[in-house]
């Protein structure tokens, strides 16, 4: 049983405290402290600028449902990583499972699957970032980051049927400055992270180069191998340079390396056909430590020209992709399996090299921000080169790999899209705005082993409309109607075609500030329908073919509640709410895996809620800051069949800081209730034969971090 700092503290024994005892002591902790603190200037929240719909607005004025973190949002909650802030935003789900670069997010019920385009549209500093590989990734010197909701296809493209991520970094300053951050934690845990930036000609041409490095033991055990299985080690450097030649012109130019090294194929496996198995502490005994690599290189150039007409924006992006993983195929040993794969035969291993290339280019051309009538309009392209191969082999004693899956596949897809958007201020607080996009998808799939090449395309128009309206300066509603589409393709070598997803999302929001911008209340209501929904399945029928499939038609109701209130200039308190509701209408007559009508559909999380508290305090010339986060994830309904469910998750983390006029000190801990919970479930009915495989979460964690900050 694993024994967390704060119950060690507390019980001599190191029994644990009942979970509702944890929380309504750390609960009553901070709020004992906060209802002393006297407002002695008026309290407000921070105003958030964004370029959710490519220009710079004010958050409250834009009217999507966006969940914003500006820097020092980012710093406060310790976001670190895209783990740390996904899962906190009202019907969003993220999860990390099998290999290094490997994750599934899922918003307002779109769900990331393996092998496929992502739900969400994911930008940095305006270039896309087109493979779903590319989304688990290191979060440091972020100016801020912007989660949309909902279908995004006219200005995001066919990736953001669900919505669109949006990463903004720092940029260079014409001030020579910078900061280093140092921390340790569990799982012997160490880090390091720094930038600098500063100009090379001040107000022509500026610098930044920021850098991180992590290394983990980790903290999840295998208990045949008496080893950690998920070890990590990450590397990244990110340099970015802006010139300014004229008043008019603006060039930004970024490059990037980023490696990943860490466990793999680190599932525990269970009896399958219990529906408990969803939620059973069960860790992983495999015979054979997996370990996967991702690394990745992209360089982009943007190009901004302002004219008395608009600004028109060059993008040209560029990403070089590998993932190889190395891994157990039976999920056993063979003191616990002697029957071998499954009960079938000998023991068995898997590996995959994955090598994607990407080069992208978008122009855009956008008016300027101070007339009635603004507009933009654009076109994108992307080549995407992809090489799959994948190799299994029996292991049997004294003997030599035989292998018995050895497939090689090379995908090369263009996609064009052409898109507009325009607004028009009827009144000083009616605006209607309509916007249209154009995709398409060609897409050519060549089995290397025998050279056969197979070719499909596909295409779809987007077109969205939404009409807002200011009741106040500072409350607004809309009305909208949005499409979004996400490409078919192909199954693997010799495998069948998958249908392109479409999503039609009508929705009614409502944005507000209250008590002069001390209170800020946001709500959303949507009702979805996906026709074709993509979902995921392993049939070893197949010869343990990974496949994707389409629910003929799914539907989506739900809502979110994001409420942020400044009490006084040291005390926030914070909150939200996610309700979904998903339902399979219909199936085709040709799905080979249990699913029926009327249930829900994969990976659908019918609730989410958090709450939290910040509370800053003088301590002589210091400032501490307390703060403490509770995220409850709803049931989870890992499959089309509702067989096995997840029960609600409760999530604790704290944090503790002490801060100068340049350095910060911070003890943290994460899931402090020691919850346990399975991140990814697969049950042997879309999985593998006689088994249920989980991929566990982190369990409690805890670590101080060290920050300064130098320059000017």
């Amino acid at each position: 049983m694993r024994t967390s700092i704060l119950t060690a503290a507390t019980d001599p024994s190191a029994g644990r405290l009942p979970r509702s005892a944890t929380l309504a002591a750390a609960i009553a902790f901070v709020l004992t402290v906060t209802p002393h603190r006297v407002a002695a200037q008026d309290a407000a929240l921070e105003e958030i600028i964004v370029t959710a719909q490519r220009r710079e607005e004010k958050l409250q004025d834009v009217p999507v449902a966006i969940t914003a973190f500006s820097a020092s949002d980012i710093e406060a909650r310790g976001i670190n990583t895209t783990r740390d802030v996904l899962p906190s935003i009202p019907n969003v789900t993220y999860d990390e499972s099998f290999t290094i670069g490997n994750s599934f997010v899922s918003v307002r019920g779109v769900a990331q699957i393996n092998n496929a385009d992502s739900p969400i549209a994911i930008v940095v500093d305006g270039v896309p970032q087109n493979s779903q590989k590319q989304l688990r990734m290191e979060l440091f010197d972020i100016e801020r980051i912007e989660v949309l909701k909902g279908p995004q296809g006219a200005l995001y493209g066919r990736n953001a049927i669900g919505g669109a991520l949006n990463i903004v970094t720092q940029r260079p300053t014409n001030e020579l400055k910078g900061w280093v951050e140092a921390g340790y934690g569990s799982g012997d845990t160490t880090s390091v992270a720094g930038a600098i930036s500063g100009p090379i000609a001040p107000d022509k041409a500026l610098f930044r180069v920021s850098a991180a490095y992590k290394d983990s033991d980790g903290q999840i055990d295998n208990e045949f191998l008496d080893e950690e299985v998920d070890f990590y080690t990450s590397k990244d450097v990110r340099g970015r340079m802006i010139f300014m030649p004229t008043d008019a012109l603006e060039i930004d130019v970024r490059a990037s390396w980023s490696n990943l090294d860490g466990g793999a194929v680190m599932d525990a496996s269970m009896s399958p056909g219990d529906p408990a198995n969803a939620n059973r502490e069960v860790a992983p005994r495999s015979d054979i430590l997996g370990n996967s690599e991702r690394e990745i290189t992209d360089a982009t150039v943007k190009l901004d020209w302002r004219t008395d007409y608009g600004t028109l924006t060059s993008i040209t992006g560029y990403t070089d992709l590998t993932e190889d993983y190395y891994g157990d195929l039976d999920f056993c040993n063979p003191v616990d399996c002697p029957a071998g794969i499954f009960g079938l035969g000998p023991q068995a291993d898997q590996a995959q090299h994955l090598d994607v290339e990407l080069l992208s280019q978008e122009l855009r051309f956008v008016s300027p921000d101070d007339r009635d009538l603004r507009w933009i309009v654009g076109a994108f392209y992307i080549n995407t080169k992809r090489d799959l191969e994948t190799i299994g082999n029996f292991l049997f004693p004294g003997a030599p790999p035989f292998t018995f899956l050895a497939s090689n596949e090379s995908n090369d897809n263009d996609a064009y899209s052409v898109f507009a958007q325009v607004d028009y201020d009827f009144t000083d607080r009616t605006t209607l705005g309509v916007s249209l996009r154009y995709d398409k998808d060609e897409r050519e799939q060549t089995d290397v082993n025998s050279g056969a090449v197979r070719d499909i395309s596909f295409d779809e128009v987007q077109p969205r409309a939404v009409l807002s309206h200011k009741f106040t300066d500072d409350q607004m509603g809309y009305v909208s109607y949005g499409t979004g589409f996400r490409s078919g393709g192909f199954n693997g070598i010799g495998g069948r075609p998958f249908d392109a997803e479409t999503l039609q999302n009508y929705e009614i929001g409502y944005k507000s500030e209250w008590l002069e911008n001390r209170l800020r209340l946001n709500a959303a209501v949507f009702h979805s329908i996906s026709d074709d929904y993509q979902f995921f399945y392993v049939d070893f029928a197949a010869g343990g073919a990974q496949v994707i499939d389409n629910l003929k038609k799914v539907e989506f109701t739900g809502g979110e509640l994001e409420l942020q209130a400044q009490v006084t200039p040291g005390w926030q308190v914070y909150g939200s709410l996610g309700i979904l509701d998903s339902d399979i209408k219909e199936i085709d007559d040709t799905l080979t895996v249990p699913a029926e009508p009327g249930n829900k559909s994969p990976k659908t999380q019918v609730s989410s809620f958090t709450v939290g508290t910040q509370y800053e305090f003088p301590i002589g010339d210091l400032t501490a800051t307390l703060r403490l986060d509770y995220n409850q994830m709803g049931k989870r309904y890992w499959h089309p069949d509702n067989v096995d469910v997840r029960d609600p998750v409760d999530l604790l983390d704290l944090r503790a800081s002490l801060a100068g006029e340049r350095w910060t000190a911070t003890i943290y801990g994460r899931n402090v209730l020691d919850e346990f919970y399975f991140m990814d479930f697969n049950s042997a009915a879309f999985g593998a034969p006689g088994v249920d495989l989980g991929s566990q979460a982190p369990p409690d964690t805890y670590g101080i971090e060290l920050r300064y900050a130098f320059g000017n």
